[in-house]
C-alpha cells in the first residue's frame, strides 16, 4: 500500500468516526437511521449529477452491496436492544478485516503479501482487543464512545453502572456482532469488486447510497406515519451533515480499493473505532484508557507493516 492510500484510508476512518459521534446521542435509534438515510441519498442525489454513471459491469455489484447494506443495517438495529452490544460491537469491526482477507482470496484471487497479511493480523488484534477489554468493562461507564456507527448508547432502561451480565446473556449480543462483521466483509468484497468495475468510484458511491438508503427511511415512514416529520425536524440538519460524512468516508474507501488489496484496506478502515474513541475523549470526556493505547500501538504497528508490503 502506498502512502497515499493509507492517509486516504485514515481520514476515511476519522470521517466515519466523526458522522458517528453526531449521531451517537440520538436516542432514538429509528430516527437516527432514518435521518442517516435520508441524508445519504440525498448527497448521493447531488453527487450522482456530477460525476460518471457506473459502467454497466457493477450494476450487479451494486445492488447486491445495497441489499447488504440494508442487512447490516437491520442487523444492528435488532442488535440496539441486547444490552451490552455497544461493547461488543467492536468484534464485528475486528473481525470483519479477517474475513475479508479469505472472502477476498476466495472469490477475487487476491491474497495480501505476507507482510500486509501481518499487518492485517496485528492491527485485527488491536481492535479485538478494544473489544474484549469493553466486555470485560462492561457498565462501569469507562470505556466506549463513538466507536461504531450509532450503536453505543446503553438501551433505555438499563443501569450502565450495574454488573456485567451472565455469559448466557451475552450471547445473543456475540452472534449478532459476529453476523454483523460477516456483513462488513461480505459488502466489503462486493463493493471491492465493483468500484473496480465502475470506472469511477464517485459515481459508485452516489448510486450505492441512493440504492441502499431509502429502506429504512421508508419504514420509519410506514410505522411513524405522521408523527415522524416532526420528530425529525430538530435533528435534520446533523442527518444531512452525517449523511455527506458517510458517504465521504466510504468513498474514500471505495477509491482505496481500487488501488490496494482489501484486507489491508479493511483492517485500516476498522481504525475508526479508535478514532472514535479519541473523539469521545476529545468531546464528550470519555477516558480513553490504557487498553485503547496499547490497541493503536498495534494498529500503528500494523500500519508500518502494510506500508512495508505495499
Amino acid at each position: 500500500m502506498t502512502p497515499l492510500v493509507v492517509a486516504a484510508v485514515l481520514v476515511a476512518a476519522v470521517t466515519h468516526a466523526s458522522w458517528n459521534a453526531l449521531a451517537h446521542h440520538i436516542k432514538d435509534q429509528l430516527l437516527a437511521f432514518t435521518l442517516v438515510g435520508v441524508g445519504g441519498a440525498l448527497c448521493g442525489l447531488v453527487l450522482a449529477c456530477f460525476v460518471p454513471l457506473p459502467a454497466s459491469g457493477a450494476w450487479p455489484a451494486l445492488l447486491v452491496s445495497a441489499l447488504l447494506h440494508v442487512v447490516y443495517q437491520v442487523l444492528l438495529m435488532r442488535s440496539f436492544g441486547l444490552g451490552d452490544f455497544g461493547q461488543m460491537y467492536p468484534i464485528a469491526r475486528g473481525t470483519a478485516p479477517l474475513v475479508v482477507t479469505v472472502l477476498a482470496a476466495l472469490f477475487l484471487q487476491e491474497l495480501p503479501d505476507a507482510w500486509q497479511l501481518t499487518g492485517v493480523a496485528v492491527a485485527s488484534a488491536g481492535l479485538l482487543g478494544v473489544a474484549l477489554w469493553g466486555i470485560r468493562r462492561r457498565g462501569h461507564g469507562t470505556g466506549d464512545g463513538p466507536a461504531g456507527p450509532i450503536e453505543h448508547p446503553v438501551p433505555t432502561g438499563q443501569d450502565a453502572s450495574g454488573p456485567a451480565p451472565a455469559p448466557s446473556s451475552r450471547r445473543p449480543a456475540l452472534i449478532a456482532a459476529v453476523a454483523t462483521g460477516l456483513a462488513i466483509a461480505s459488502y466489503t468484497v462486493v463493493d471491492g469488486a465493483g468500484v473496480r468495475a465502475a470506472g469511477s468510484a464517485p459515481g459508485y458511491v452516489a448510486w450505492l447510497m441512493m440504492l441502499q438508503s431509502f429502506v429504512i427511511p421508508a419504514y420509519a415512514i410506514a410505522t411513524r406515519r405522521g408523527a415522524l416529520l416532526a420528530q425529525l425536524r430538530p435533528l435534520a440538519v446533523r442527518g444531512v451533515i452525517a449523511g455527506a460524512l458517510s458517504i465521504a468516508a466510504y468513498g474514500l474507501v471505495l477509491w482505496a480499493q481500487t488501488r490496494a488489496p482489501l484486507a489491508p484496506v479493511a483492517a485500516l478502515r476498522e481504525s475508526s473505532i479508535i478514532a472514535g474513541a479519541a473523539i469521545g475523549a476529545l468531546f464528550f470526556k470519555e477516558r480513553f484508557g490504557a487498553p485503547r493505547v496499547a490497541a493503536s500501538a498495534l494498529m500503528v504497528g500494523g500500519i508500518a507493516l502494510m506500508l512495508h508490503g505495499g
